[in-house]
């Protein structure tokens, strides 16, 4: 790990906690806490990514989130649609990065393009 944490703005609010909670359950990361009108998602009780209203949402960001499997990338994905997401990469390999690279890509209500990734193989 190499960030701490990560804070993205966002147009509006209730409308990310539902994608953000739906998309990131299957990699085990939930909501956390929220503080000040900001919502804290992560593991074991670490909020390592932030998002809330605070003037314009950020110019559109890629933030990539760490499956333990394949499976995980592929329930990821399917959450993110169910939850309004947009399709932009279904989940396979990506050889240009490595071989064992398997990720699935979405937008999110905001235009962020949010990944899900694991580097095992099968």
């Amino acid at each position: 790990m190499i960030l701490d944490h990560i804070g993205v703005v966002i147009s509006d609010y209730e409308r990310s906690k539902v994608f953000y909670s739906r998309c990131l359950a299957p990699l085990g990361i939930t909501l956390v806490m929220e503080v000040e009108g900001w919502a804290g998602y992560g593991r074991e009780g670490k909020p390592e990514f932030w998002f809330g209203p605070a003037g314009e949402a950020n110019q559109p960001m890629h933030i990539a989130f760490a499956a333990e499997n394949r499976a995980q990338v592929d329930r990821f994905y399917q959450a993110a649609l169910e939850a309004g997401g947009k399709d932009n990469g279904t989940p396979g390999i990506r050889e240009i990065y490595h071989p064992n690279y398997y990720g699935a890509f979405v937008y999110d209500p905001d235009g962020h393009n949010i990944e899900a990734v694991c580097h095992l193989p099968e």
